[in-house]
Parts: structure tokens; sequence; C-alpha cells
């Protein structure tokens, strides 16, 4: 069987093509969405259930040779936590939140590993557990799909975006390609080809054009803002050969992911002493409390989890007027809320999208602790990633030579009325259309899938 496999910064999703009609495939109960999110009750568990679940005998020799410490870490800990060969160790999606809000200090968690594909001066090692947590993943989504399917998926088209990271681009998605490729051949895909995502997003959109039109394509995912401009339409839709019609695409490391960072960063930080004076007059060190938040960087988030961050923290707290703020600060830190708060952000960003006025609810930390946030001020907050999204828009237009007759856009952000005007105020008077903002990108790719399969 075929699919389109949107593996998500934010959310997963597969579709198949059924009776000439994209069908999203229910991953999580009715849900067609799940979310990238894992939990493990130990790191190391997560690698043992990758080699758990490599069906051929020979991949699954050659895998525990590779992997054999870590292997051997995971015997350790079963022995340790007395963890039971039939007990579950992983979970994914929501069940990987629900866990992790009861268990933050207990389990490993993770989430979008996407934002993370392509990193610079990853070691061996790192780029090793990335493809485990991307395979389990990959793993997982394959057998939901399959037992929701009644049939087994064998090729696959999987969504990416134009640029992984900002940094040495070309040596980025190659890395992050070798990564998606070899989890998802472990995962039990024969065959795996690659499509930009705004172009996936593109297709399932043509396919409800009465006209031809130039249409410039904007995707605003969890990791990345990528942008198409694409020729489309009833004359264009059958043609086997596309790439004419591909006038420009663009595409950069900031997405949904950076508007929530920086949602928690300027209006929940400040709860924990961020922006608050010394004793001396001087104002608080910043940087700890964007590592906190920085979420979707392995380094800040290793630098804050560092033994020496708690030290700073800790002697913060001495040198602080109001010390109590770098309590909650330090307890924050201790229970690991930090993902937690990035989520809440993201929630504030979501529910500011139909209101003006959003109370956020810290309680998880403290009692009665909270945040009163605006649509002006949220706009206020956001306006630095904004900015990039909106250059990505201006330089496709500008490789293409062309206006587009109209912008289709989609991607969860891409909801939020700020992001909406903020187009309208820098690109001109040009229709914005939505799409599905979050299967769109699936069911292009599921177009796309029986194209070249088929």
């Amino acid at each position: 069987m075929i699919c389109g496999f949107d593996y998500g910064t934010s959310n997963c999703a597969l579709g198949v093509m059924q009776d000439s009609s994209v069908r999203l495939v229910a991953l999580e109960g009715d849900h067609s969405f799940l979310p990238s999110t894992l939990y493990a009750l130990d790191r190391d568990l997560i690698t043992e259930a990758v080699g758990r679940g490599l069906q051929d005998i020979h991949v699954r020799q050659s895998f525990a040779e590779l992997r054999q410490n870590a292997l051997t870490r995971a015997k350790r800990a079963r022995y340790e936590e007395d963890i039971a060969d039939e007990d579950q160790t992983l979970f994914f999606g929501r069940a990987a939140f629900e866990e992790y809000f009861q268990w933050p200090e207990e389990g490993y968690f993770v989430k979008s590993p996407k934002s993370f594909l392509g990193g610079a001066g990853l070691r061996s090692e790192h780029i090793h557990f990335f493809e485990d947590i991307v395979t389990v993943m990959m793993q997982n989504i394959k057998q939901r799909a399959e037992k929701s399917l009644g049939q087994e998926i064998t090729h696959t088209v999987i969504g990416r975006p134009v640029n992984f990271q900002g940094l040495d681009a070309e040596a980025s998605n190659r890395q992050a390609l070798d990564i998606l490729t070899t989890a998802g051949k472990r995962a039990g895909f024969k065959e795996i080809e690659f499509l930009y995502e705004p172009i996936a997003a593109g297709l399932d959109f043509e396919m409800t054009l009465p006209d031809n039109k130039t249409v410039l394509v904007v995707d605003i995912g969890g990791g990345t803002t990528d942008c198409a401009m694409v020729r489309m339409g009833p004359d264009y839709l059958k043609k086997a050969d596309r790439r004419d019609d591909f006038l420009a695409h663009t595409g950069e490391r900031v997405g949904g992911n950076d508007l929530d960072i920086q949602i928690a960063g300027r209006h929940f930080m400040p709860l924990f002493g961020m922006n608050s004076l010394l004793k001396t007059g001087l104002p608080m060190p910043t940087q700890l409390y964007w590592n906190a938040v920085t979420t979707n960087d392995v380094s800040a988030i290793a630098t804050f989890n560092s033994m020496e961050t708690k030290q700073q923290i800790e002697q913060l707290k001495l040198d602080a007027a109001n010390p109590k703020l770098i309590e909650r600060f330090l307890r924050m830190r201790e229970e690991k809320h930090n993902y937690h708060i990035v989520r809440s952000a993201e929630e504030a960003k979501i529910a500011l999208s139909d209101s003006f006025h959003y109370t956020a609810a810290l309680d998880y930390i403290e009692a009665a602790l909270g945040a009163d946030i605006t649509r002006d001020a949220l706009a206020k907050s956001i306006d630095s990633p904004l900015e990039k999204m909106l250059n990505l828009m201006k330089a496709a237009i500008a490789q293409a030579g062309e206006t587009p007759d109209l912008i289709y856009m989609t991607g969860g952000s891409a909801k939020s009325p700020v992001i909406r005007e903020a187009i309208q105020a820098s690109i001109g008077d040009i229709p914005v259309l939505d799409g599905d903002h979050f299967g769109s990108v699936a069911a292009g790719l599921t177009v796309w899938s029986e194209r070249i399969f088929r």
C-alpha cells in the first residue's frame, strides 16, 4: 500500500488514496493528527523499542551491534526500575503529554524532534539517538495506520522543509534526510521519496482551483516556514513533469515553535525573575531564561539542564532583589516544567486567534499563578520571528519575478489573525485563502505518492 507521510514538527499525519480521494488515517482514537511527542520511562528504552520493532532478523542483529551500549543500559534500567517486559515503556502523542505533565521529573520527554534534525555540531551519538527517536515514532505511526487500514504500507512520500536549519543548509539538509531515510527504512517502508512541504500543500489546493493561477503557497509549520511560488490549476493538474511550474521556493528554520518560545519568554518568564533586578540595581541576566524555553535547541536545553546553570541560579537567588521569583525559577527547573510552559504559550497563541484576551494558567507551577495576555501584546512579542516569515514570502515573490494571484496559507500558526494582518500590511492587497491548516501537506504528499508509485 502507498501513503503520504507528514512527519511534522508539531503533528504527524498519514494519508492514503481511497475511491480517488485522500483519506487521512485515524492515528489516535478518532484523531488523524498525532502530536509529535514521545515520553519514555528511560531514554535508553527508546533504542530498545526500535530494536524490538525491527522485523528482519539480520537487520535486528546489525542494529544490536550498533547500539550495544545503549541496549545494555536499557537492561540495567529495567532491572533498577523494576520494569517488566510486558510493561508499557513508551507513550506517544497526547498520551506522552499526559505522562509528562503527571511525571515531569521521572522519565524522558521530547517534543518536536524534527526541529533538531540537521543541527550543526552534532556528535555521532547524538545523530544515532535522533535516528532512534524518529524511528520509534515512525514505527508507532506505521503500526497504528496499518492496524486501522488492515493492510501493510510499503511505499511512502515524506514531507520535508526547504531547509531544516539555517546554518550550512546543504550539509544540514543532507544530515536530516539521511536520518529520516534510515528511520523510514527501519520502520519498514520499502520505498521512500521526499517532497517539499509547501509544494505538497499546493498540490492539495490545486485540486480545488477552477482556473489557472500563480499561487504563493505559505506553509507555517511548527519548526519551519516554507514558501513556494507555483503555477497551478486545471491545465497543470495532470502534467507528469511539474518542474517548470515551480517558480521559486524559500524556507528557513522559523515556525510556530519560535512564536511559542517568544510568548513564553516575554509573557511567562518575568514570573520567574526575568527583567527583575539584582540587589546592586543591575538587571537580571536573561540568557538563563531563554535557554529554559528554547526547547527546539539541543544546546540551549543541555545548558539549562547542566549543573553549572543550577549553581548560577542558586547564586542569583542570593543576589536577587526579589529572591522568591528566583526560587520559583529554580523549582521550575528542578521539576522540569519548561516544556509545559512552552505548551502553555502555544495554547495562548491558539486561544488568541479567536479572542482578544487570554489568561494563561500556570497552576502546575504554583497555585493561582498565571499571566494575562492580549492579542496586541502577543503581536509585539512575536515581531522578530514574524518578520523573518514575511521576508521569506517576499524573497519567493522576488525569486519568481512576478506577483502571485493569491496567497494560500497552511500550517497551524497560519490561523493567527496577527499573521494574516501582517501579510496584508507587508505584501499588499492580494487575496489570502486558507486551506486545511493541519492536513493539506499530508493530503498533497498522498496525491504525489500515487503519481510516482503507481
